[in-house]
């Protein structure tokens, strides 16, 4: 295995989307979504753990879901895990993993990858990882993963890329924002539009050097803990100064200032499991269309639902069409999947209803 391979796992998000299995206090990456055994975090980790050596993964996170990092992930040390003190979007987290790294291994070149995702061909997925890694190890490039559209999705941004170029990584023409379903359509129809995963690689001293040039404020902030990192007085370093830096994201900080940056079209399938339709989606469905994890389900006339439920409960389901239907102990959500993107919503009633216990 390449040493100088790293990557790191983000894996501070809340998921309320996935609500009621998701919460703030126990968020998705750390559930095993798809009934395979393996929560998404565990998942991710043995996935990159192919080709990055254990010790140089690091997990970034925020201080609340340490401990639980540490049970699922029993390889990982506690020096491994990126703990934010405060929430500051992508770009701060981002850089203080690379200045880590650079401090360890000033030839590193790392991988920044999301912990909940599905990646169903993980070989797909190393030999692309490592397509992008020789080249950032060769050339002062930001590369990125883009994924082959195949609906006009409205809910992704968009990776606009060079479109004579013949090479299989291709320059990066700009990134575009959720477009409405029009636009969607108009991408697909160019041809050189691939979904942006959030699936990135770089050796450290680029995206060092990127942040040095684009966000010097940023830059100057962690900087100045370059002495300290990797050592007992990180810690304390990190508390005082994390909170400072501006709540702003890898796309906005760098990526869109960038004329450096490649896209290589993905060769594996991809899913970001943002919601229970996309996870319905993804999932083997019984002669009705019903998806059914953990449950033993008896459905008359039910067709087309997400069924979820502790382990072996027995769910009976009568004339319901395209719902969303999760039991989780002191929870249970009956919920049409046509309203999913209103579950955040729900989360708030709830919360303000019966408190944060719930949420």
């Amino acid at each position: 295995m390449n040493k100088n391979y790293y990557a790191v796992l983000m894996a501070g998000g809340v998921g309320s989307r996935f609500w009621p299995m998701s919460t703030t206090d126990n968020p998705k990456q750390f559930h095993d979504m798809l009934g395979t055994g393996d929560s998404l975090i565990q998942k991710t980790f043995k996935r990159l753990n192919k080709f990055v050596p254990t010790e140089n993964i690091l997990i970034l996170t925020n201080e609340r879901y340490n401990d639980l990092v540490l049970q699922q992930l029993p390889l990982v040390t506690q020096e491994q895990v990126v703990l934010e003190p405060a929430m500051r979007n992508t770009a701060p987290c981002i850089l203080y993993a690379a200045l880590k790294i650079k401090k360890m291994n000033p030839n590193g070149v790392m991988i920044v990858a999301p912990s909940d995702h599905w990646i169903e061909d993980e070989d797909a997925f190393a030999k692309d990882v490592t397509t992008c890694f020789e080249k950032c190890e060769n050339e002062e490039v930001l590369c990125t993963l883009g994924i082959k559209p195949s609906f006009p999705n409205t809910g992704f941004g968009y990776i606009e890329f060079d479109k004579e170029s013949k090479t299989p990584i291709k320059q990066v023409s700009q990134f575009r924002e959720k477009p409405d379903y029009e636009t969607a359509k108009e991408f697909l129809a160019q041809g050189n539009f691939l979904w942006n995963a959030g699936i990135f690689m770089w050796s450290v001293k680029t995206i060092v050097n990127a942040f040095k040039i684009f966000q010097p404020t940023q830059y100057a902030l962690f900087e100045s803990g370059m002495s300290v990192y990797n050592t007992a007085d990180e810690s304390s370093f990190i508390k005082e100064n994390y909170p400072k830096a501006e709540n702003i994201s890898i796309d906005y900080a760098i990526l869109e200032n960038s004329k450096s940056i490649y896209v290589l079209p993905a060769t594996f399938d991809w899913n970001d499991l943002g919601t229970w339709g996309s996870l319905y989606d993804k999932l083997d469905k019984d002669e009705n269309k019903n998806a059914i994890v953990n449950s033993k389900v008896i459905a008359e006339d039910a067709h087309g639902n997400m069924i979820r439920s502790p382990k072996g409960k027995i769910v009976v389901v009568d004339g319901l069409e395209d719902y969303i239907i999760i039991d989780k102990e002191d929870v249970l959500m009956i919920y049409p999947k046509s309203k999913e993107q209103d579950i955040k919503q729900v989360v708030a009633k709830v919360k303000e209803k019966f408190g944060d216990k719930y949420a």
